[in-house]
């Protein structure tokens, strides 16, 4: 069965380019939202196998969207990887004390993103 995995960003070529490159080369499902808000309500109306999250956004940043995901009982469980372009030790540092699955840096490579992906996850290719 393939995987379902929601992008949450506000930047639509972003959440463009991830989607293709997980649905064609990770050959996986995919949707899409444009904003915290939008994420959250997507997230909790379907089975996801993993969300990937802009840190930086206008509405409601990442933070606050992942809190928002970690207090609903059925989001909680959803393995959550940001997408970020602060990637300094200090950022990291406070994303690892958050308990996300892990981190891909802006800007990535658009033909393996969807192996950074896979890689974290612990899902084989």
């Amino acid at each position: 069965m393939s995987k379902r995995i929601l992008v949450i960003d506000d930047e639509l070529d972003i959440r463009e380019v991830v989607c293709l490159s997980l649905e064609e080369f990770g050959g996986w499902q995919t949707a899409s939202a444009g904003s915290g808000r939008e994420g959250i309500h997507k997230a909790s109306a379907a089975p996801w196998d993993a969300i990937l999250l802009d840190v930086s956004m206008p509405d409601m940043d990442g933070f606050a969207v992942y809190a928002q995901l970690q207090a609903n009982h059925k989001t909680q469980a959803i393995p959550v990887i940001l997408l970020t372009a602060k990637v300094l030790t200090s950022d990291r540092d406070r994303f690892c004390t958050l308990g996300v699955a892990g981190i891909i840096a802006k800007p990535f490579n658009p033909v393996t993103v969807w192996q950074q992906v896979a890689q974290i996850l612990d899902w084989a290719t």
